[in-house]
């Protein structure tokens, strides 16, 4: 029967098809090992997470076998073994090993990074490829692993070679219908695996380490690339639409406010906060958004690091939230939630996505009031749409220009930082301290024209490679996370050193917080833990430091900040005061880009994208979620929130002008 399936014309493409099931078993094999403590590892979870992981490997395989399957077929029997039949088959199993040896590399340092087999941010970051690959060539050892796979590849050959595939395949005198039957067999594994298997088919268990094993990185890329947006209302649970928006409307209730379109499916709403003893204030405002600092390595936040002393001692001297979390996991997804104050959309980020300009962010806010708004951000902002989105919304851009123009319909200011500005660059961007030498540059001359700023600082060190300018802190650059966390509170309280002596910063607040966490990766649909993230609101004036206790997210960050200023706005945000928050109010929203959660208290409801819903309780000490039974009611509320978000992002009720 085997002889029969693959005679021997088609010996070579049997040991192609066994090469590829046995590294992918290798590659399962090492993220099972490397993520041991993390996997449901009983006997019966690992039988079918293998055996998933072996039938999706199968339909990947099929699809790399099929042309060259066609190709046997379709070769009369008198060329075999010619110079082109030797030829393209050389030339096509190097490229098939060398493909195949390259994509496991990549998984195995997309698995380092994310914790996850190739998705969504694998595809964006096909579009980066300076970044991405700089990146790659920073952190890894590039000459010693390509020289590996070139080992690799020419050991797999020898051993093809020994095993006489080569010679079986040129020699075989198969005619054309002993071809048929591994034809059809290879053709109808291809149609199953293309038309009526889905990645979520690998996803079967309650472990998501267990569901990412299950899957075939290469399959798992293609289903990203081909499913990169997604339709809230034809994949997500929804409710009526006037529903919706009386549950979102209705969230609102303590907020001093009048809607300005109350019978129409609009949130605009006119927020008041001055009075006859609070009158409003206009200090300039520094937004520091610091990339992937999970709240966990502060010791303020219950960390035992000492890897950051000068904002633990900002936590002691500013407005100091300790129980908020980022909406996502990714950097766009936190711009999207502190610019539009918005839950998570599903998919991509709104950052990223088409008709993202015009719209109504919190830069509208401060121009309404007379600020100028300026982005900062120290590599290139064309990676991941930043600059499009940030100048296409009203902002002035500084950033590290790489030669990518902007749209031509994007109306901004767009300043560069110069060769001679830098004292240390990577993969993603100046170092910390030179971005906030050029902050501070830009705000002397803010403060000489007389006018308010706000500055969106994106920073950069603490990312992979982890590299930092030497003799700054005592962790070797590039050696760790540690290193790079250290050195980005290094960075801000050099900053501060400087920006104290300025005669702008006594009426110049600072916003600190993160973007999202270190890491996102764990069992559950949702890793809690890994959305908490430190915020921190300094130097406000008149107002003694507190720490708020209060259950929060990312969205609520600046419509805190306009309480404190007193400011009477329109706001087409989700965002509240947090202080002015009840205990029915806290909550906080959290999501990838397939989950959509809403935590309140220890529950949390998790919406998917086959339009499910689970329920659970959270228990923060182990971080575990226990499913409970369903709350109709929460259900509703958390539909509401992300339904009512989508509707007014694709209905246009986002536009700053409506």
């Amino acid at each position: 029967m085997w002889q029969k399936i693959f005679p021997d014309r088609f010996a070579l493409l049997k040991t192609f098809i066994l090469i590829f099931l046995t590294l992918s078993f290798l590659v399962r094999m090492v993220f099972l090992i490397w993520s041991f403590g993390e996997i449901d590892t009983s006997i019966g979870a690992l039988i079918a997470t293998f055996g998933i992981g072996f039938l999706f490997d199968l339909g990947t395989i099929s699809f790399f076998a099929l042309p060259y399957c066609i190709y046997l077929l379709l070769m009369p029997q008198k060329f075999h073994g010619s110079i082109v039949d030797r030829w393209i088959t050389y030339v096509a199993y190097t490229i098939g090993l060398m493909i195949f040896l390259f994509s496991f590399f990549a998984e195995i340092t997309f698995w380092d990074e994310f914790k996850n087999r190739f998705n969504f941010i694998a595809v964006d970051y096909l579009v980066y490829t300076y970044e991405v690959v700089t990146n790659i060539n920073e952190s890894y050892p590039i000459p010693y692993l390509v020289g590996l796979i070139l080992i690799a590849v020419g050991t797999l050959i020898f051993i093809t070679y020994k095993k006489a595939a080569f010679s079986k395949t040129f020699k075989s005198t198969a005619h054309f219908k002993a071809k048929l039957l591994p034809f059809f067999v290879v053709l109808g594994v291809t149609i199953i695996s293309g038309f009526f298997i889905k990645n979520k088919h690998a996803e079967q268990f309650t472990n998501r380490y267990n569901n990412e094993l299950s899957k075939a990185g290469i399959y798992s890329f293609f289903s990203a690339f081909r499913n990169n947006e997604l339709s809230y209302t034809e994949f997500y649970n929804t409710i009526d639409t006037e529903k919706a928006f009386e549950l979102v409307k209705a969230s609102f209730n303590n907020e001093n406010a009048t809607f300005i379109k109350p019978k129409e499916h609009s949130i605009l709403r006119t927020i008041h906060h001055t009075d006859s003893i609070n009158k409003p204030i206009k200090p300039n405002i520094i937004f520091i958004c610091i990339e992937s600092l999970s709240g966990k390595y502060l010791n303020s936040l219950g960390g035992d690091y000492n890897i950051t002393p000068t904002l633990d001692s900002l936590a002691n001297n500013s407005i100091f939230f300790t129980n908020l979390y980022a909406t996502g996991t990714r950097t766009v997804r936190g711009m999207e939630a502190i610019t539009l104050s918005i839950p998570p959309t599903q998919g991509r980020s709104i950052v990223k996505r088409a008709n993202n300009t015009g719209l109504f962010t919190i830069g509208e806010i401060f121009e309404n009031m007379g600020y100028s708004r300026n982005f900062f951000y120290g590599g290139d902002g064309y990676f991941d749409n930043m600059n499009t989105y940030f100048g296409g919304n009203g902002f002035n851009i500084v950033d590290r220009g790489r030669g990518f123009l902007l749209d031509k319909g994007i109306q901004t200011t767009r300043t560069n930082i110069e060769d001679e500005e830098v004292t240390f660059e990577n993969a993603w961007g100046v170092c910390d301290e030179d971005i906030y030498r050029k902050v501070i540059k830009e705000a002397d001359m803010a403060h000489k024209a007389k006018k308010p700023f706000f500055n969106f600082v994106m920073t950069t060190s603490n990312h992979k490679p982890y590299t930092y300018p030497e003799d700054k802190i005592d962790i070797p650059s590039g050696t760790s996370r540690a290193g790079a966390i250290k050195y980005t509170d290094f960075a801000i309280g050099e900053f501060l050193k400087i920006a104290r002596t300025k005669p702008w910063f006594k009426n110049t607040v600072l916003v600190i917080m993160s973007d999202h966490c270190a890491s996102s990766a764990g069992r559950g649909e949702l890793d809690i833990n890994n959305y908490h993230i430190p915020a921190m609101i300094c130097n406000l004036p008149d107002i003694a430091p507190q720490k708020v206790n209060k259950l929060c997210s990312q969205i609520d960050m600046f419509p805190t900040v306009f309480s404190f200023l007193n400011w009477d706005y329109t706001s087409n945000l989700f965002g509240k005061d947090v202080l002015n928050m009840k205990p029915e109010d806290e909550r906080a929203f959290i999501g990838n880009y397939r989950k959509l959660g809403l935590l309140k208290g220890n529950k949390v409801m998790v919406l998917g994208d086959q339009r499910k819903a689970n329920f659970y309780e959270w228990n923060p000490a182990n971080n575990n979620l226990s499913l409970i039974p369903m709350d109709k009611n929460y259900l509703d509320t958390t539909i509401a929130f992300y339904q009512v978000a989508n509707y007014l992002y694709t209905q246009q009720g986002l536009k700053s002008k409506q």
